[in-house]
C-alpha cells in the first residue's frame, strides 16, 4: 500500500509556533496519536472514499505524458514558491513607513491584505498540486494510489484546513493590539532622545513572517508529492 504524503502535525508547525508567540497563546503538543486525530476530521463519506482508494487498483495515466512532465513541474514547484514568497516580501502595503502624527491606527486594512494573499496563494497551489497528482499517476500503480489517496485527503481536509487558516488574521489581530497598547503607554520620546521603532513597523515584520509560514505549511503537500515524484523516476 503507498505511504500518504502528509503535513507536519499542525501544532509543530513555524506558523503555530510563531502565532503562539506572536498572539502569547501556550500551544501544547496533542497527547492523541496522528491516526487517532485524523478520525476527528474525517466524516463517513471520507473514510468511505479513502478506503476505496486503498483498495482499489487505480488507473496509469500515459507513462509518456507523465515523465515528459516531470521537471517542468519540479521547476514550477521552485517558480512559484519564488513568486508568492517575493510577493509577500515586496508588498508595499508590509514595507516600513514613515508614520505621521494622528494616522489611523486600525487593523482592518491588514486584515484585508491578509486574507488577500491567503487567497492568491490558494488559487496557485491548488492547480499545481492537480498537475504534480496527475504527474505522479502516470509513473505506477502504487504511485497512481498515493495521488488518488492525496486527492481524496485534500477534499476531506480541505474545510478543516480552511477554518484553522482563516483564524489566523484574528491572532493577528490580538498582537497588533498588544503593539498599539503598549505603545501608547510609554512617552513618545524615551529617554536620551533615541528614535523608537515605529510599532507599526514591527507588526508589518511580524506579518510578513506570519505569512510566509503560512505560504511554507501551503506547500508541504506540494512538496511531498514532489519528492515522491523524483524517487519515482
Amino acid at each position: 500500500m503507498a505511504q500518504v504524503s502528509r503535513r507536519t502535525a499542525f501544532t509543530g508547525s513555524t506558523l503555530t509556533r510563531l502565532l503562539a508567540r506572536l498572539a502569547d497563546i501556550d500551544v501544547s503538543e496533542s497527547r492523541h496519536a496522528f491516526a487517532d486525530r485524523l478520525s476527528q476530521w474525517l466524516g463517513w463519506t471520507d473514510a468511505i472514499s479513502l478506503s476505496g482508494v486503498l483498495n482499489g487498483s487505480p488507473a496509469v495515466a500515459s507513462a509518456g505524458a507523465g515523465a515528459a512532465r516531470a521537471s517542468s513541474e519540479q521547476d514550477e514547484c521552485v517558480r512559484l514558491r519564488g513568486v508568492l514568497a517575493k510577493a509577500i516580501a515586496d508588498d508595499g502595503s508590509l514595507a516600513a513607513q514613515k508614520e505621521q502624527p494622528g494616522t489611523a491606527t486600525d487593523f482592518a486594512p491588514y486584515r484585508r491584505r491578509y486574507v488577500a494573499r491567503q487567497q492568491t496563494m490558494e488559487m496557485a497551489i491548488g492547480p499545481l498540486r492537480e498537475r504534480l497528482r496527475a504527474s505522479l499517476a502516470a509513473r505506477s500503480p502504487a504511485m497512481a494510489q498515493l495521488a488518488a489517496v492525496d486527492a481524496v485527503m485534500e477534499q476531506a481536509l480541505g474545510a478543516q484546513e480552511y477554518r484553522l487558516l482563516s483564524t489566523v488574521p484574528g491572532l493577528l489581530e490580538k498582537h497588533f493590539r498588544r503593539l498599539r497598547q503598549a505603545h501608547q503607554a510609554v512617552p513618545s520620546e524615551p529617554e536620551g532622545g533615541a528614535p523608537q521603532v515605529a510599532w507599526q513597523d514591527m507588526f508589518r515584520k511580524d506579518m510578513q513572517a506570519v505569512l510566509l509560514a503560512e505560504l511554507e505549511l501551503r506547500l508541504q503537500p506540494v512538496e511531498g508529492l514532489l519528492e515522491a515524484l523524483r524517487k519515482s523516476s
